[in-house]
């Protein structure tokens, strides 16, 4: 399938090619759930629609080709600057490993922030919570945050800093949950908020797009389960903050 994103990047006769804003690598996780994958690239061409003229690409750092080192390469060998934005919630592995291990030592290519924590990751959450019927004045209602998960201990410290955040605008308890590799697992996170008390407990999918995890959340025996943060503009606004920081 051919990318979407992706443009004709060739370098001009006589020397490489040179422009006057740096290629946006949109870097994703990947997914096999086409869904996902659809809402992941509709979020990179929102941006290139609220930016007119900037030049973007796809990357990812699993399931999915081309290789954020692939595409980093092949840039840099063109004398193409870029920035690497990970579409990511929280800087774990793939942000601190994979990506940065990618864009050392490529002239002209940085890597950006991830997209988490950010205030307005926090209002998608709310509207979320909203949409599946959660009561945010209701003291009885636990909230769950529930995220990927990762070994990295800054990962999970983004995503204690988003349920903060996410408890400023909510009267009853807001924990986080964790789909691998940190704990507590969500459904012993569910169950928690009810031994302490709460009448109705409500994940909330701290995940771009429908996949893997987000399949599982279903069985994790809260009373309703939010949609993930797809599709938004605001997110589209994020994207670009990360850039716009990276490239100044």
């Amino acid at each position: 399938m051919t990318d979407p994103l992706a443009h004709d990047h060739q370098p001009a006769p006589g020397g490489p090619l040179r422009e006057s804003r740096p290629v946006l690598v949109a870097c994703a996780h990947g997914t096999r759930n086409a869904t996902g994958r659809r809402l992941v690239a509709e979020l990179a061409l929102a941006a290139r629609g609220l930016r007119p003229g900037l030049d973007t690409t796809a990357a990812f750092v699993d399931v999915q080709p081309p290789t954020v080192a692939d595409v980093v390469t092949g840039l840099a060998a063109q004398g193409r600057r870029a920035v690497v934005v990970p579409l990511l919630l929280s800087g774990g592995y793939h942000v601190h490993v994979d990506i940065a291990d990618a864009v050392r030592g490529a002239a002209g290519v940085v890597a950006a922030r991830p997209l988490g924590p950010d205030p307005r990751l926090v209002e998608v959450l709310h509207d979320r919570l909203l949409e599946a019927g959660a009561d945010p004045r209701d003291p009885r209602t636990a909230v769950v945050l529930a995220a990927a998960g990762s070994s990295d201990p800054r990962s999970v410290a983004d995503v204690e800093d988003t349920a903060g955040l996410l408890q400023h605008s909510w009267a009853g308890p807001v924990t986080t949950g964790y789909g691998s590799a940190a704990q507590p697992p969500v459904a012993d996170a569910v169950a928690a908020a009810r031994r302490a008390g709460a009448e109705r407990v409500v994940v909330a999918a701290y995940l771009l797009a429908p996949g893997h995890f987000a399949g599982k959340l279903a069985a994790a025996g809260a009373d309703a389960v939010t949609a993930p943060l797809l599709p938004d503009e605001r997110l589209a606004a994020v994207l670009l903050d990360r850039y716009d920081a990276a490239v100044s």
